[in-house]
């Protein structure tokens, strides 16, 4: 059986559309969801998803081994950050290497490191009048947005897609290749 704990902020849509990927699949578990926000949209998709979802507070994840302690007893196979805004500590990265898997919503290395999440993202694409983006699967480091790319996925954007149109795109790569890709980790 391989376990997946997923991390979030958001509303989850990953995490469901994660779920939903591995719903079927009697090799592959998702163990829990771990949130920073405890009032994230993600908790009310793992209660309907019937997965565990526990919420941690920053003290917690940076100044003590709590969530150290829980991935280790979880024994994870991959711990995938589904639109998760913190920084990774390194001694999370420390002690799981090459198996923490994050994806962000651009080709990279346009458009990383803090402050570059979501909207602010695509915002920045449009701005720059960029002709392409998309989204890049890559395991996690103690930098924002540098670990090793695993998998980039494009899509072009037209001069008359506005923000919003080019977050759309960045979805349905996200949707489609995120879960795909896990599931190569997985069985790789």
């Amino acid at each position: 059986m391989k376990r997946i704990v997923l991390f979030a902020s958001g509303s989850g849509s990953n995490v469901e559309n994660i779920s939903n990927y591995f719903l079927n699949n009697s090799e592959v578990k998702i163990t829990a969801v771990l949130t920073n926000k405890s009032d994230a949209k993600v908790i009310e998709r793992c209660n309907r998803l019937n997965i565990s979802a526990l919420y941690f507070n920053r003290h917690a994840f940076y100044k003590t081994d709590c969530i150290l302690d829980i991935l280790k007893n979880m024994e994870p196979d991959l711990i995938i950050l589904a639109g998760f805004l913190l920084k990774v500590p390194e001694k999370l990265v420390k002690n799981f290497p090459n198996k923490i898997v994050n994806i962000h919503p651009a080709l990279l290395p346009k458009y990383g490191g803090k402050g570059m999440y979501g909207m602010n993202v695509h915002n920045a694409v449009k701005t720059n009048n960029e002709q392409e983006t998309g989204i890049t699967i890559h395991y996690v480091n103690e930098n924002y947005d540098e670990g090793a790319i695993i998998k980039q996925a494009k899509t072009q954007i037209s001069v008359t897609d506005s923000a919003t149109d080019i977050a759309h795109k960045v979805h349905e790569l996200e949707y489609e290749h995120f879960p795909q890709v896990i599931d190569q980790l997985l069985h790789g």
